[in-house]
């Protein structure tokens, strides 16, 4: 069965429209004839949405029970049991109610698709998990309820709903949103053009993100090489002199005037010998790129000018940015130049910018010969000047009366030999020697037009010829060979220190690596396979590239090009056949990979080993608490049920009351102990889930006033304060523990200041002690599981109420921290979440689930 289509829109904030565009697209589905159905549609209250609503097929909801209250959630097994064609389902982000079939309605929504049926949603950009940590820092919320950013770019549409800011304040004064007791509020708070302007352009970058995807895969499914200037990618080229700086800042500011603009340093690593770069310039560079906000590539490549062209068009750049060579005007000589050249070849589709920097015409040195790589045109010509040349050179000579003479000729013959062996290497130089000595022979030696020769000094000279012209051949071609030797290990050692770098700098998951090594050997895909045994089947550790290009090989074997780690690992790499000198620097990235991909496993092998051994200490002092804090009252317990029970003594009226009172003194004592044990638990396990609605802190706070004696707690709760986003039965336990602990230390006959004030987004609850006070250094210490400060008794309780309080704290949003109290104490700061202004919300749910 086809797994179903999902089709999402995506808004930057409540209130742009999302439903009821997707409402109407599914009017538009059902006028065609399309099998649709509402599997959860939450209008919100507002008017338009909920008529839109109308003539449509619902499917009934599940009614769960929690803690007392009736909630509703999308019914999945009927929706299953139905199989329509499309199911529209509301709110992705949003958290269902323990007990419902998944713990996210977007786990629902897979069901669906797997299922074979197409669904339609939506979400808002701040629900996106790789983006909950830019939204605080904007809104100043933090949203509880996200969404893996992976869920929504599976999908196979995506359509931004998108608003003004100004448009949607107006919206929002208009009452088409929230109601009109909360528009003031929402206005002023999570509504502010500042917020919505910035929420927008999240949206309308994420949304470009996604579309630059689908426009690189295709071009990688057509292979389309040509650029499409849809988006301005400027590519900057980086010889490693220090030119480069002025260059990137140059493309920075480029970029700066186009949002959206890409920065792209590339340096490229050539084989043939040119001037090697400084690798302390190329780090700092790299490091001006990256915090100018580009990235730094660093690839091989023969010919730079191709080299570079191929990296502009492979990423779809637009733009080139290039220095002023740094040649003197005589070096211009051995050829145009690389900026010149990649003017020159760009074509239509890529703009060259050529940059003026304080470098230019200072001079780069002499290039060095290229070696044994050598173009087709200069093999074409040496073997020109190797065979038509001493043709040529002899039919100048014959026209000429009365010549140079034999030895010159043989000097002239020799020249040519030279050259050929120069410009096209070894083999041109032999047959040049070789042709040269036939013509010497039948030309210039008497008797001439025979192949005879009647001097025996002739023929010494003829003979030394050949063998001058040959060893000279000989030590042309090694020395070439010699020079493009020591080019090519100047490249490897290049490649090798900046592998060592990256690993120093940190930059060591494997991904980045492979990734590395596909720019650096420009291949299609890399892969590292591996397999447990001889006989076991290979499986992927890892892999860079190949989208859009086929499935990458799931064998050594299947590869263009694979590379042993070991017995059981290889890294594979298929999109060309590399020469032999190309491996050795391959081993070296295999092994790293190798070594990257044990230093990852360690790393998680170390987490669960610290996580084993915080719950080992976690136990440790679990056992220690049972043994001596549980132990004392129940030892008082026990104690007072035992003189109740006797017989020998009669007790009088008072003495039993006294004895009751100490059995609900240590039963109390017990419950509160016993109780911040299991909160600590669900803390350490992850099994705390707040249910967030808006309350008012007078209806919470008195409540958790009731473990501490009467007049020992004076409370100043303002009544204008803003409503606060919590879960009221965490916040209760959070309040009573921090009370109950500055009750503990204060001195006697000091009350203790439980206040909270407004502060911008959130609200600040203060309980402040004239206690001892803590030193800075254990304020942070205090928080941590079984610790008690200075010399507490063994009976103050076993040191949870403040990790309790601080864990409960951090899982409904808020933070608790600690301050000295001016005058002497300590000041208990629990700081929670405004509401954002949002509509009224069923008892018990989630704010954050209402998108």
């Amino acid at each position: 069965m086809a797994r179903g289509k999902l089709r999402i829109y995506l808004g930057a904030a409540p209130g742009v429209g999302k439903t009821y565009a997707m409402l109407s697209e599914a009017h538009r589905r059902v006028e065609r004839g399309t099998d649709l159905v509402v599997g959860f549609v939450e209008h919100h209250g507002r008017p338009r949405t909920e008529v839109m609503l109308h003539g449509l097929e619902h499917i009934a909801r599940r009614d769960l029970e929690y803690r007392g209250t009736s909630f509703t959630e999308m019914d999945v097994d009927a929706v299953l049991e139905r199989r329509p064609a499309v199911a529209l389902v509301d709110e992705l982000a949003h958290t269902n109610v323990p007990g419902s079939r998944n713990g996210k309605r977007w786990q629902d929504i897979e069901e669906l698709l797997e299922a074979g049926i197409d669904v339609i949603s939506t979400v808002n950009i701040q629900h996106l998990e790789s983006l909950g940590d830019v939204v605080e820092s904007i809104t100043g919320v933090r949203q509880q309820e996200t969404v893996p950013d992976e869920v929504v770019r599976r999908a196979d549409q995506i359509e931004l709903v998108d608003m003004s800011p100004q448009a949607l304040r107006r919206r929002m004064a208009h009452g088409n949103i929230y109601q009109s007791d909360k528009v003031d509020a929402a206005l002023s708070n999570y509504f502010r053009p500042g917020n919505l302007t910035a929420l927008r352009e999240l949206a309308l970058l994420w949304v470009a993100d996604r579309v630059d995807e689908y426009l690189q895969e295709y071009r990688a499914e057509h292979s389309i090489r040509s650029t499409w200037q849809a988006r301005e990618r400027i590519v900057v080229g980086l010889t490693g002199g220090p030119e480069g700086r002025t260059l990137i800042r140059r493309a920075a500011r480029m970029a700066a005037k186009g949002s959206g603009s890409e920065v792209l340093a590339v340096y490229i690593a050539r084989s043939d010998g040119l001037t090697s770069a400084s690798p302390k310039e190329l780090a700092v560079q790299r490091t001006l790129v990256e915090d100018l906000g580009g990235t730094f590539h660093h690839v091989i490549g023969d010919d730079i000018p191709v080299a570079l062209l191929e990296f502009a068009r492979g990423v779809n750049a637009t733009q080139i940015v290039l220095g002023s060579s740094r040649r003197k005007a005589w070096q211009y000589v051995f050829g145009p130049g690389v900026g010149a050249t990649v003017a020159r070849e760009s074509g239509p589709d890529l703009d060259v910018h050529i940059v003026t920097h304080d470098e230019v015409a200072k001079g780069r040195g002499l290039p060095v010969a290229r070696g044994a790589r050598l173009g087709r045109a200069r093999i074409v010509a040496g073997w020109l000047v190797g065979v038509a040349g001493p043709v040529l050179l002899s039919l100048l000579l014959t026209s000429v009366v009365n010549g140079p003479g034999l030895a010159n000729d043989v000097l002239l013959f020799l020249f040519l030999t030279v050259v050929a062996a120069l410009l096209g290497g070894q083999l041109p130089a032999l047959a040049s020697a070789a042709v040269g000595s036939l013509l010497l022979n039948f030309y210039f030696t008497p008797p001439t037009h025979t192949l005879t020769i009647s001097d025996p000094k002739n023929i010494v000279a003829i003979v030394i010829f050949f063998a001058v012209a040959v060893s000279v051949a000989s030590v042309v071609d090694l020395a070439a060979r010699r020079t493009h030797q020591a080019a090519r290990l100047r490249a490897e050692s290049e490649i090798l220190s900046f592998l060592a770098g990256s690993v120093l700098r940190g930059e060591t998951t494997l991904d980045a690596l492979l990734e590395r090594v596909r720019e650096t050997f420009g291949m299609e895909t890399v892969v590292l396979l591996e397999r447990a045994g001889d006989v076991d089947p290979w499986t992927c550790a890892g892999r860079a590239g190949g989208t859009g290009t086929g499935a990458p090989p799931a064998r050594p074997e299947d590869a263009d090009v694979d590379m042993p780690v070991g017995d059981h690992m290889a890294l594979a790499l298929s999109g060309r056949v590399l020469p032999a000198e190309d491996r050795r620097v391959l081993a070296a990235f295999a092994a790293q990979a190798a070594v990257v991909l044990d230093r990852q496993r360690l790393v998680g092998e170390a987490e669960r080993a610290r996580e084993l051994a915080e719950g080992n200490r976690i136990r440790t002092a679990l056992l220690a608490a049972v043994s001596h804090d549980l132990r004392t009252p129940l030892a008082s317990i026990k104690a007072s049920v035992t003189s109740l029970r006797s017989d020998d003594v009669a007790w009088s009226e008072e003495d039993e009351k006294e004895l009751l009172a100490g059995i609900e003194a240590g039963a109390d004592r017990l419950d509160h102990l016993v109780g911040n044990l299991l909160d600590m638990s669900r803390l350490q396990t992850g099994t705390v889930t707040p249910l967030i609605r808006e309350i008012d802190l007078d209806e919470v706070v008195p409540m958790a006033l009731g473990g501490v004696p009467e007049g020992s707690v004076t409370l100043d709760i303002p009544e204008e304060l803003p409503i606060v986003a919590v879960d009221p039965g965490l916040l209760e336990r959070s309040v009573a523990n921090l009370v109950e602990n500055a009750v503990k230390y204060s001195p006697d006959g000091e009350t203790v200041l439980v206040s909270a004030s407004a502060l911008g987004d959130r609200v600040e609850v203060r309980i402040a002690d004239r206690g001892p006070g803590v030193p800075d250094s254990a304020k942070d210490r205090i928080f941590a599981p079984f610790q008690r400060y200075g010399d507490a008794p063994r009976g103050a309780g076993v040191g949870l109420g403040l990790a309790v309080a601080r864990g409960f704290a951090e899982a409904m949003g808020g933070t608790l921290a600690a301050e000295d109290t001016p005058g002497g104490g300590m000041t208990m700061v629990l700081t929670l979440r405004a509401a954002p202004g949002g509509p009224p919300v069923r008892p018990d749910v989630p704010a954050e689930a209402v998108t």
